[in-house]
C-alpha cells in the first residue's frame, strides 16, 4: 500500500438535514441491510405543508445503466412509526411508491430491509466480507423534496471502514452527506476491510479501494492510472473535481463498470490482472469509466439533463455518450503509453470484427440502437445478433471515422479531441443538455463541413462503413480474413454435456431454413455423429452449394432436413498498412498518432 498522502478531510457544516438514512448491517451473511430514515416533516421542503401524506419512491434505475431494474423487487420488512414509536398506516400505491398516512406527527420514521446478493457496479452486494450499495437501489426520494440535502450515517461491523466520494459530516462518525438526491445516486459506498491507496494528480488527492483477493500489483495499477488520468486531463484542460475515487471489485468472473461524477465502481476478474492482454483490457475499463466523468456525467444529452428515476430517459444519443467514450478507451491508453500503436490497432481490428460479423448492423440503425437501450441491449436473447447493434460498438467505430475525416480534412489540425472540448465548453462545463441536433451541429462545425449525408448513412442509416475509404489517407486499409474455408450454414454450436448445442442461427441462412432454432441439439450430418468440436472440420468436407443432411433433436423430436452451404465467409477483420505508403500518407499516420508510420 502506497502512503497516504496527508490532505485536509472534506466535512460539512450544513445544519441537520429533514432526511436523515442509517444503513446497517448485523448480520452481513444474510445478504441484508437494515435501513432507518428519519424524516423532520418541518424542514421538508418541496411537499404541500398541509398535507398528512408522505409519499417515498424508490428509483426503477441508475443512472449509465440504461435498463429498469426494479430495485424496489430487493426491499422488504416496511414499517413506518412516529416519534413515540407508535406505528403509522401505509400503503403501497405502486410497484416502487409507498404512501404513508402522517397525521400531525412532525418526525416519521421508517426502517426497511434490502436484500443485497448481486455484485455488479449496478446492484448492492453484502456478505461477510465486505458491503457494497448504489443509491438507487438502496433509498427512496420525497418527491418535490430531491433538492433537499441528505444525510447517510453508516454502521459498520467491527473493523470495517467506509469509503464514499461523499464528504464526510464534521464531528460524526461515519456519516456523509450529499447536497441532493441526484448526488446520494451518484456516490456508491464500500464498507469492509479492503485496501485503500492514496495518490495525487495534479494537486488533487485520488483514492483506489479494492476488495477481494487476486493478482493486482497496486503500484502498477497506480502508476498507470495516474497517467490515464494526465491524458484525459491534458485533453480537457483540468480535472472538474476536488476529488475522484476508484472502487475495485475483484470477482470471479465479474466484468463491468459504472461511472459517477466524483468516482467510479469497477468490476474485473481477480485473475486478470497479469496477462499483458488482459491487464490492457483492464486499462480500457479504467479510462472508459474516468472520461465519463466529462462524456455524459457533466456532459450529456438533453434527455437526461434532469433524471426521472420512475422510468425511461430515451435518448437517441447515447451512440455518442458510450460509443465515442468506448473509441477514446482505446486512444486514451494509447497515447499514456500503457500499450503501443499495434496493441491500439488489434484492439480497433478485434471491434470491427465484431462489427462486420453481426447481422444485426444491417437491421438496426444506430440512433435507434441508442433508443431502444431500455429494452434491448441488456436484455439479449439468441436471436439478438439478428435484429441489434450495439450503440457501444457501432458508436465507437463511427466516431473512429469521425476522427479521421476531421484529421483528412483539417491536414491534422484539428480531430475528434477538438469536439470534445468544444462541447465541454458549450454545454459540459455548465452541465446543459444538448439535443441530437446541437450535437451533429457541434462535430460538423469542428469538421467544417456538412455531415449530414454522414449521419443520413452511418447514424440513422443502414449503409456499411466505409472503412478503408477512411483509412487510405493514412496508409492504412481494411482486410477480411476467412480464417478457414468452412462452408457456412449460418450456425453457431456450443458443447453442453457432451451436447452440440446450437447458440446461434443467422437469419437468412441455411441453417434457417432447415428449421433449426437455438436450443436444438445437432446429432449427424449426412447420417454420421458430429459433437461442437468436430463440426467444423465435417464442414470442410463439402463445398459451397452442396445439399447436406442434418440431424437433430428439436424440442424434443428428432428431426431429419436438408440444408444448403453457402460459400465460407470472413471471420475476422485486420487493420493493414497498404503496400506502398506514399509520403502524404505516412506524414498523416504520424501527425494522427505521434509515432512514425509502422508497417502493420
Amino acid at each position: 500500500m502506497r502512503e497516504a498522502i496527508q490532505t485536509p478531510p472534506r466535512h460539512s457544516r450544513a445544519p441537520i438535514p429533514a432526511l436523515h438514512y442509517r444503513v446497517s448491517m448485523p448480520q452481513p451473511e444474510s445478504h441484508l441491510f437494515e435501513v432507518r430514515l428519519d424524516l423532520s416533516r418541518p424542514n421538508l421542503c418541496g411537499t404541500a405543508p398541509e398535507s398528512s401524506v408522505i409519499d417515498l419512491k424508490m428509483p426503477v434505475w441508475t443512472p449509465g445503466s440504461y435498463l429498469v431494474r426494479e430495485y424496489a423487487r430487493h426491499l422488504q420488512n416496511f414499517r413506518v412509526c412516529d416519534r413515540s414509536g407508535q406505528s403509522l398506516p401505509w400503503m403501497k400505491v405502486s410497484k416502487n411508491h409507498w404512501r404513508v398516512e402522517a397525521g400531525d406527527a412532525e418526525t416519521v420514521t421508517v426502517t426497511y430491509r434490502i436484500y443485497a446478493n448481486e455484485l455488479t457496479v449496478r446492484t448492492n452486494h453484502l456478505d461477510g466480507t465486505h458491503g457494497y450499495f448504489n443509491g438507487a437501489a438502496m433509498f427512496f426520494y420525497v418527491p418535490g423534496a430531491e433538492k433537499q440535502p441528505i444525510r447517510v450515517a453508516i454502521a459498520p461491523p467491527r473493523n470495517w471502514v467506509v469509503t464514499t466520494s461523499l464528504p464526510a459530516v464534521a464531528g460524526t462518525e461515519n456519516t456523509f452527506e450529499a447536497t441532493d438526491f441526484d448526488t446520494l445516486v451518484d456516490s456508491p459506498f464500500e464498507i469492509g476491510t479492503h485496501e485503500i491507496y492514496d495518490f495525487e494528480v495534479r494537486q488533487k488527492p485520488h483514492q483506489l479501494a479494492i476488495w477481494g483477493r487476486g493478482n493486482a500489483q497496486p503500484d502498477r495499477l497506480l502508476r498507470d492510472m495516474e497517467k490515464i488520468i494526465e491524458v484525459e486531463a491534458d485533453l480537457f484542460g483540468g480535472l472538474p473535481y476536488d476529488r475522484y475515487l476508484f472502487l475495485l471489485h475483484l470477482s470471479g468472473q465479474g466484468y463491468g463498470g459504472l461511472e459517477h461524477k466524483d468516482s467510479c465502481s469497477l468490476n474485473y476478474p481477480r485473475f486478470g490482472l497479469r496477462d499483458r492482454d488482459k491487464y490492457n483490457r483492464f486499462m480500457q475499463l479504467v479510462a472508459h469509466e474516468f472520461f465519463h466523468l466529462w462524456n455524459v456525467k457533466r456532459l450529456r444529452p438533453k434527455e437526461l439533463e434532469v433524471f426521472n428515476y420512475e422510468g425511461e430517459c430515451y435518448t437517441p444519443s447515447l451512440w455518442f455518450c458510450e460509443g465515442t467514450t468506448s473509441y477514446y478507451d482505446l486512444a486514451i491508453p494509447f497515447r499514456a503509453g500503457i500499450f503501443n500503436v499495434k496493441t491500439f490497432f488489434k484492439g480497433l481490428s478485434k471491434d470491427i470484427s465484431r462489427f462486420q460479423t453481426t447481422p444485426g448492423r444491417l437491421v438496426q440503425p444506430l440512433s435507434e440502437s441508442s433508443w431502444d437501450a431500455w429494452i434491448k441491449l441488456y436484455r439479449r436473447d439468441a436471436y439478438s445478433d439478428n435484429n441489434q447493434i450495439s450503440y457501444y460498438l457501432k458508436g465507437e467505430l463511427v466516431s473512429f471515422l469521425l476522427d479521421l475525416l476531421i484529421r483528412n480534412g483539417s491536414n491534422n489540425r484539428r480531430s475528434l479531441d477538438d469536439v470534445m472540448v468544444h462541447l465541454w465548453e458549450k454545454f459540459g462545463k455548465d452541465e446543459i443538455g444538448y439535443t441530437e441536433a446541437e450535437l451533429r451541429e457541434a462535430i460538423a462545425s469542428v469538421a467544417e463541413t456538412n455531415l449530414d449525408e454522414f449521419f443520413d448513412l452511418y447514424v440513422d442509416g443502414l449503409e456499411e462503413l466505409p472503412f478503408d475509404e477512411y483509412l487510405q489517407p493514412f496508409g492504412l486499409q481494411l482486410k477480411a480474413e476467412n480464417g478457414n474455408d468452412t462452408p457456412d450454414l449460418g450456425l453457431k454450436l456450443a458443447a453442453e454435456n457432451g451436447k452440440a448445442i446450437v447458440k446461434f442461427v443467422e437469419a437468412g441462412s441455411g441453417g434457417e431454413s432447415a428449421g433449426i432454432d437455438a436450443g436444438d441439439e445437432i446429432l449427424a450430418l449426412n447420417g454420421f455423429r458430429i459433437t461442437a468440436e468436430t463440426w467444423g472440420d465435417r464442414l470442410k468436407d463439402f463445398e459451397a452449394g452442396d445439399m447436406v443432411e442434418l440431424t437433430f433433436f428439436h424440442q424434443d423430436e428428432l428431426q431429419t432436413r436438408r440444408a444448403t452451404l453457402a460459400s465460407p465467409r470472413p471471420t475476422s477483420y485486420r487493420i493493414a498498412s497498404v503496400a506502398e505508403p506514399t509520403p502524404e500518407q505516412e506524414r498523416n499516420f504520424s501527425a494522427w498518432l505521434g509515432c512514425p508510420f509502422v508497417k502493420l
